[in-house]
């Protein structure tokens, strides 16, 4: 199987432990899967359990590496429109257990609107990951709305919006659908997280106009799991089979 999925939401709604879940569930049915991490607090290292991630720098920190890949020379306004990436895909990759991890970092605009150079090989590295992989990939992005207006995840097959019961979140969650609609991505879903209970349920249905395709419970054991550092794609107990049903959504859909 192969398949692009971007997860988006409002900050704080949980992006990243349900990525890391159904990574866990990806993994456990047999596929490979590949995780970029483009928040700009990225988190996913410790989320998937990988080796050695408090020493992972993401690339979006490397200045002089994008620079001197973007062509940027002092006092000039040109750049490189097509900077060669594929050994940066190659050299930067984390893997386990038969995930692979790239942590980009923030994707953002530089001041005024322009996207500076080393912004345009983060973008680079992000379209070329999401046009020519050959395994699942999962892109968790930066909170919000703004990556969607500069179409950086135009490539996708998929996206979910993750939201939680709340007005805040709803509201945000229907920007989110509309500019992806917008920029042409073929499916869309909403994933609700951090649900107590059906009250919580009937109050996402209603204010998103539809079902989500998968209600995540707000989980003391996810918590604790993430309060002590251990990844959290293990845990499986209290789940309700919300990544099996998410991911059977989107395969019938497909």
């Amino acid at each position: 199987m192969t398949v692009k999925i971007a997860v988006s939401g409002k900050g704080g709604v949980g992006k990243t432990t349900v990525m890391a879940l159904l990574a866990g569930e990806l993994r456990r049915q047999g596929q490979a899967v590949l995780v970029i991490d483009a928040d700009p607090s990225p988190h996913m290292a410790q989320a998937l359990g990988m080796a050695g991630a408090e020493d992972v720098r993401p690339i979006a920190e490397m200045g002089r590496l994008l620079a001197e890949r973007a062509g940027k020379t002092e006092g000039s306004p040109f750049y490189n429109l097509n900077p060669e990436v594929n050994d940066l895909l190659r050299d930067f990759m984390l893997e386990q257990d038969g995930i692979r991890l790239m942590i980009l970092g923030a994707v953002r605009t530089a001041e005024g609107g322009c996207a500076c150079p080393e912004n345009h090989v983060l973008r680079k590295m992000l379209k070329k990951m999401l046009l020519t992989a050959k395994e699942v990939v999962l892109v968790d992005m930066e909170a919000g709305i703004e990556h969607l207006g500069r179409g950086t995840v135009a490539g996708a097959d998929c996206l979910l919006i993750v939201v939680i019961p709340s007005k805040s979140g709803v509201r945000t969650a229907l920007k989110i659908r509309q500019m992806a609609k917008d920029v042409g991505i073929p499916r869309i879903f909403f994933v609700g997280n951090l649900v107590q209970s059906e009250a919580d349920r009937d109050f996402l249905c209603a204010e998103l106009g539809e079902e989500p395709a998968a209600c995540f419970p707000d989980s003391v054991l996810l918590r604790q799991t993430e309060r002590d550092g251990r990844p959290v794609l293990a845990v499986r107990e209290g789940l309700n089979d919300a990544p099996k049903m998410l991911l059977e959504k989107m395969l019938t859909a497909a």
